[in-house]
């Protein structure tokens, strides 16, 4: 049986993050179930071009309505072995963080939580207030995995769009599917 693995993409800057990253769990043929707010729908065609939805639900093996909350990934049943969110929203922390379990997205993240599965969330905002600091400790207290998509500058990326896949790997990789995709540190 495939791994299967929940990408939430919520409508922070930042919507690259949710092609590169779907990208690699399809690279390591990881069934994807998709979950898309619809301010991440507007953010990708804004940052991304008029196709970016089409692209990103065609790495998908499936897509879920964000108001579905009677999904196969709203239940700990069904065998998930994680969930990245990509990017986070500071909305979508902040439900996650409090259980809310609103819609789709926070529900799903929330049972990966509650089965102890691994969740990471591309925490994007800057600056951070004690609210979003509060709720990124809240979060890993839960036992998420908070990863800011902050380049990996060691690298010396030769555009933002390697910088994005390194971090959409280095999220990817934090669900230990496979051996690491991301480039790690060589120093010579």
């Amino acid at each position: 049986m495939k791994k299967r693995v929940v990408l939430g993409v919520s409508g922070a800057s930042g919507a690259a993050l949710s092609l590169a990253t779907a990208r690699h769990l399809r690279a390591l043929e990881v069934e994807v179930d998709l979950v898309v707010s619809a301010s991440a729908r507007r953010t990708l065609t804004e940052e991304c071009g008029e196709t970016a939805y089409d692209t990103l639900s065609a790495q998908a093996s499936r897509v879920h309505d964000i108001a579905d909350i009677g999904a196969a990934v709203a239940s700990g049943s069904v065998p998930i072995a994680g969930m990245i969110v990509a990017p986070c929203s500071m909305r979508s922390l902040a439900a996650i963080a409090h259980g809310l379990d609103d819609n789709l997205l926070t529900r799903a993240a929330g049972v990966q939580l509650k089965e102890r599965r691994r969740v990471v969330l591309i925490a994007r905002e800057s600056p951070l207030t004690l609210a979003h600091l509060r709720n990124m400790t809240a979060v890993t207290e839960m036992g998420g995995i908070i990863l800011p998509p902050v380049p990996a500058f060691y690298l010396n990326p030769p555009s933002v769009a390697a910088a994005v896949d390194q971090i959409a790997a280095r999220a990817v990789d934090l669900l230990s599917l496979a051996n690491p995709v991301s480039q790690g540190w060589n120093p010579a």
